[in-house]
């Protein structure tokens, strides 16, 4: 038991030092960015698509201050395996984007219901089910938006 507590002093010690250093910018809000690679002829019915069904529920969330902002990226794929959309979505913070909250998914529930006029989660699924066929998932990721402070 003596040693665990050593090396977990010792591991406590060194963590510290691992860790950026943050004297070089402050941190800011986090984008979570979604990308997807739309079938073979499928582009321009995908978009239109988003503007159909993502796009109201997105402006309705950013009045509701669910999230800050919402950006669409294109993409020119170098292979198949390559994303030509993405959308990246600002949040607050880490925990806006990740952590569950049961205030806020009432709210993006209401948002869905009025929008698919419907409450029925079933109904809506089957709704958007057309967009898994005009595109391929590729994957979201997250990241930190920072400020770089001004050198002394």
């Amino acid at each position: 038991m003596k040693r665990f507590a050593f090396a977990f002093g010792c591991l406590l010690l060194v963590l510290p030092a691992a860790a950026p250093a943050q004297e070089h910018w402050t941190e800011g809000p986090v984008w979570e960015v979604w990308c997807a690679r739309t079938t073979q002829g499928h582009f321009e019915d995908y978009i239109e698509y988003l503007r159909k069904n993502y796009l109201p529920g997105v402006e309705e969330g950013m009045k509701q201050g669910l999230i800050l902002d919402v950006k669409y990226f294109l993409h020119v794929p170098g292979s198949a395996s390559e994303p030509d959309i993405c959308i990246a979505t600002l949040h607050k913070s880490f925990g806006a984007a990740l952590d569950y909250n049961a205030e806020v998914e009432a709210k993006t529930k209401a948002i869905a219901a009025k929008q698919y006029q419907t409450a029925d989660e079933k109904k809506q699924a089957e709704m958007i089910a057309p967009r898994f066929e005009m595109r391929k998932d590729l994957g979201t990721t997250y990241y930190r938006e920072i400020q770089l402070r001004p050198m002394p």
